[in-house]
């Protein structure tokens, strides 16, 4: 009880700072021409195809995870779309989608001719769910050295009840670190000065790791910097996590209110999604 209540006087303080108090008091929506603050939960989520670690594959019970986190926009990794038989060949994202009631992009990877017998690409990737309009999208493939995985930076535009918000997903290269440091440089230049925004992964990196630092150094760690729940933000592996290496950041607009790693159930993937209540600013 008392750290719902410690976030919720957060919450309405930084509302108070921005818009008013008479608009934090009466919770009345920001206006629809774009103006005002707007409160905004956004989550990273590593689903391992929907792959928990009891080995069942549940993809409704990743869409629970994130409905009863609250969560308005979902940034997922290892995402699987008519890949094989690990996942039914289903179309994860659409599924989720579909489940939540929300919009989705997809950014596929991993982008391979159709089995025999099939129409379907097999992809593999990352996408976005939000509960606001996607009225753009694009996905990028990062920088690869051979024998590596392609990873990319998949990018939504957000209707956020008139006010354009970017938001970003991104997984970063699993087992070399060289490509990591490439693919945070490439990734800053690619979001550029386009504000305000979010980007959210798993970027397989602590803070602290040098391929970290061009992210720290140019926006907002959402755990460092805003109040949050008992632990040191580890999300990973899921059931008992020690390493922090999924992660929420904002540009200047946004500000992150409170944080938290959702252990809802922890057996539905090998991460622990994180979560952050952020204030887009006017």
């Amino acid at each position: 009880m008392l750290r719902r209540t410690v976030s919720a006087l957060a919450v309405v303080f930084a509302l108070a700072a921005t818009t008013g108090t008479a608009a934090a008091t009466t919770g009345k929506a920001p206006a629809a021409d774009g103006r005002g603050a707007r409160v905004l939960d956004v989550m990273t989520f590593n689903i391992h195809h929907a792959q928990g670690t009891d080995d069942v594959l549940d993809v409704p019970r990743i869409a629970d995870v994130v409905r009863r986190s609250g969560a308005d926009v979902v940034g997922l990794q290892e995402v699987d779309n008519h890949y094989s038989a690990r996942s039914d060949w289903a179309d994860q994202a659409a599924d989720l989608a579909k489940l939540l009631g929300y919009h989705v992009v997809f950014g596929a990877n991993i982008d391979n001719a159709p089995p025999a017998g099939s129409d379907h690409r097999i992809q593999y990737g990352t996408a976005i769910l939000s509960r606001y309009p996607i009225t753009a999208s694009d996905n990028t493939w990062l920088y690869k050295s051979p024998g590596q995985e392609q990873r990319g930076l998949l990018h939504a535009t957000l209707n956020v009840r008139g006010k354009a918000v970017q938001f970003y997903c991104t997984h970063l290269a699993a087992s070399s670190q060289t490509d990591r440091l490439q693919q945070t440089p490439q990734i800053v230049d690619l979001i550029g000065d386009k504000e305000p925004a979010v980007l959210v992964g798993d970027f397989n990196a602590l803070p602290t790791a040098p391929e970290s630092q061009p992210l720290q150094s140019r926006y907002t760690d959402a755990w460092a910097r805003s109040l949050h729940g008992r632990g040191d933000g580890a999300t990973y592996p899921a059931e008992a996590p020690t390493e922090r290496i999924d992660a929420i950041y904002t540009t200047g607009d946004i500000k992150p209110l409170v944080t938290r790693v959702v252990q809802a159930d922890p057996t539905a993937s090998d991460h622990l999604p994180l979560v952050s209540k952020v204030l887009v600013t006017p």
